[in-house]
């Protein structure tokens, strides 16, 4: 690591501030070149991790045919202690990678990639030409609920989905040399019900290639893009980039109408990696090339920089900062640490990895994370091995969770070709005491058919008691775990008390109403 600020004794301190352990860590081993593209915490506050592989034996995940020799669908769900709850592989007769996942408030899975193949082993449906979008709904358990097939005649690939506050899903993806589009690449964004019905289809982009690489909803039902863009105005396009390669954010309302677009960038190629919601705005992240040039007003010390913008709710710059870690810098994830009311934005983690331009540095090609308070100024930073280091070594996902521990997911190779998967959990002291613990949170509430208790407190073994207005009991069970599932489905409308009993003779008390 080098010239990363001119006070290295204040970064030494920093370091001292920060005690990360690491908690476990799991390696799902393979054979061949396997990528690891996404992790997401569960409703339960367990772990989902999704990529593609080639399945190692016969048989996949919803049928008993023969897979084919190509990549497939790969999703692992993991307990809080690391301990496989599930593995599953789905199948086309072709190529298939998995890109993008999100946990559905039923407690279950939509999960998105491109797919190369037609009708057969486990996909449904014929190629609608060229690649396409491959959906599946999942269940808690990863069996499927459905799936979908989209795309237009030419070309797509799957980036991002993600859940609106209707239940629906906006699906994105990028589409190439398309009748509908406006360049060599266009971003593509599909609106579906909860039963995977289409409602509406919509092409952006510019004269020239607009890549989608993020999405996330927003706290008004619409979305959020984030798009690497090489493109002029025209299309759909009003603004103009600044150089190379600009970021190019994109607002839309809930029925995927565009409300506002913005480009950031500098002289040269900026690319935008990950999105992230403050309590006022947004959070854009990736790496820069340029210089202080158009609308970036922070320098650039080696290789490729980070660049961080933070922006409120119009789209409107609140700042802008750059962080070096040498060589080439390359932004996977960003996590932002929220008060329990969810209304004060406290922390931001930043994760990613290095590659070397020029010359070997001994951290690079590892996993590193960033620490920033809610005006972008650097807390600490660490490399993070965990419990063996590889060769090479990158980061795909980084998730800050709600208990202040850190899930770090990417890859891990020896050599090239033979990419195992790497997940570590770290516990940090100095996060854990940044969160504010709640002793009882149901979620969702309101509720229709499942919510979830989530207890704060230290304990072995609660009880959990579910009454009605009137003091009368109507459920009661015993749990060990963090996150407990209750049945509301019989429950009338209303609401009901929800009381907890821990071993450790803590009580909380917590109001749950039935929609």
């Amino acid at each position: 690591m080098k010239k990363i600020y001119s006070g290295a004794f204040a970064l030494c301190t920093l370091f001292g501030l920060s005690a990360q352990e690491v908690l476990w860590q799991k390696d799902i081993k393979s054979n061949t070149q396997d990528f690891l593209s996404q992790v997401i915490t569960t409703i339960d506050q367990q772990y989902l991790i999704t990529g593609s592989s080639i399945h190692p034996s016969t048989g996949s995940g919803t049928s008993d045919q023969k897979q084919n020799n190509g990549y497939d669908f790969h999703v692992v769900k993991l307990n809080q202690q690391g301990q496989e709850v599930w593995e599953k592989y789905f199948a086309g007769n072709n190529h298939d990678y998995l890109s993008a996942s999100v946990s559905t408030q039923d407690g279950g899975f939509l999960i998105s990639g491109t797919s190369y193949s037609g009708k057969g082993v486990d996909k449904k449906d014929e190629s609608k030409g060229g690649s396409d979008i491959w959906l599946i709904r999942l269940n808690e358990f990863g069996d499927e609920l459905w799936q979908k097939t989209l795309g237009l005649a030419s070309d797509e690939e799957a980036r991002s989905v993600i859940q609106m506050t209707d239940l629906g899903f906006f699906v994105a993806g990028n589409v190439q040399n398309s009748a509908k589009g406006y360049g060599s690449k266009d971003v593509l964004i599909i609106k579906l019900d909860w039963d995977g019905k289409e409602i509406s289809q919509s092409v952006l982009g510019g004269k020239g290639l607009d890549e989608i690489e993020k999405m996330i909803p927003t706290k008004d039902g619409g979305a959020l893009l984030g798009i690497y863009s090489r493109s002029t105005t025209g299309g759909s396009k009003k603004t103009e980039n600044f150089g190379e390669g600009d970021y190019w954010v994109i607002k839309l309302d809930k029925t995927g109408k565009t409300e506002w677009e913005k480009n950031f960038g500098g002289k040269a190629d900026d690319h935008l990696r990950t999105l992230a919601l403050t309590s006022t705005g947004y959070l854009v992240g990736g790496e820069s090339r340029s210089g202080r040039s158009g609308n970036k007003t922070t320098g650039i010390e080696e290789g490729t920089d980070l660049w961080l913008i933070s922006l409120n709710e119009r789209g409107e710059e609140i700042w802008q900062k750059s962080y070096n870690f040498g060589n080439r810098d390359i932004l996977m994830g960003t996590s932002v640490l929220h008060s329990a009311d969810d209304k004060a934005s406290k922390g931001i983690l930043l994760g990613g990895y290095t590659q070397a331009e020029g010359r070997i540095e001994s951290d690079d090609e590892t996993f590193w994370m960033l620490y920033l308070n809610a005006d972008g100024n650097e807390q600490w930073r660490k490399h993070v091995k965990g419990e063996s280091r590889k060769r090479e070594e990158r980061l795909s996902d980084i998730k800050l969770n709600r208990d202040g521990s850190i899930i770090l997911a990417g890859t891990s190779a020896e050599e090239l070709g033979k990419e195992n998967w790497k997940i570590v959990k770290l516990g940090d002291k100095q996060l854990d005491q940044l969160i504010e613990k709640q002793d009882i949170k149901i979620y969702p509430n309101p509720v229709s058919d499942y919510a979830y208790v989530e207890i704060g407190s230290q304990f072995k073994e609660a009880d959990i008691i579910l009454y009605d207005m009137s003091g009368r009991q109507l459920q009661s069970l015993k749990t060990k775990n963090k996150v407990t599932k209750i049945n509301t489905q019989n429950l009338i409308q209303g609401a009901y008390l929800i009381t907890i009993k821990t071993d450790t003779n803590k009580t909380a008390n917590a109001k749950l109403i039935k929609k």
